[in-house]
């Protein structure tokens, strides 16, 4: 008999307030803002799905239907599907905020629209802090 590990997928997120929540803990977010019936967010789909797997103890990698949640749309600028964004404090404000025992400012610390390359993502989530 194979026993197949169950694959860990990107949080699907069904509200603003968790996604704020999420920014807030202090790991990247990686925010595939996308359509269920956009070609090119099916394309990246997979891809989203394997850096939730890959980076699942360092960064947060979440999804977010722009049609179910229009108001994350909104709060975030977002024009089209599939649009990346990754929320992050700067590590400066990360060592700041450590000193004062304050927490950090997070921001979008990157942005893209359309197909990215996987190694791109995973690029700009290690580069804001993810292992």
């Amino acid at each position: 008999m194979i026993f197949r590990r169950k694959r860990i997928k990107a949080t699907r997120v069904e509200s603003v307030d968790t996604l704020q929540e999420l920014a807030g803990s202090g790991q990247p977010v990686l925010v595939d803002f996308m359509q269920v019936n956009c070609a090119p967010c099916k394309v990246m789909d997979g891809i989203v799905d394997e850096l939730a797997e890959e980076f699942q103890d360092s960064a947060h990698v979440v999804k977010v239907n722009v049609t179910q949640l229009p108001a994350a749309a909104h709060a975030y600028g977002v024009k089209s599907t599939p649009t990346f964004i990754v929320l992050a404090s700067s590590p400066k404000a990360k060592k700041k905020a450590a000193a004062n025992g304050t927490s950090a400012g997070v921001t979008a610390r990157w942005r893209a629209t359309g197909l990215v390359k996987k190694d791109a993502l995973r690029r700009v989530l290690q580069s804001n802090g993810a292992g």
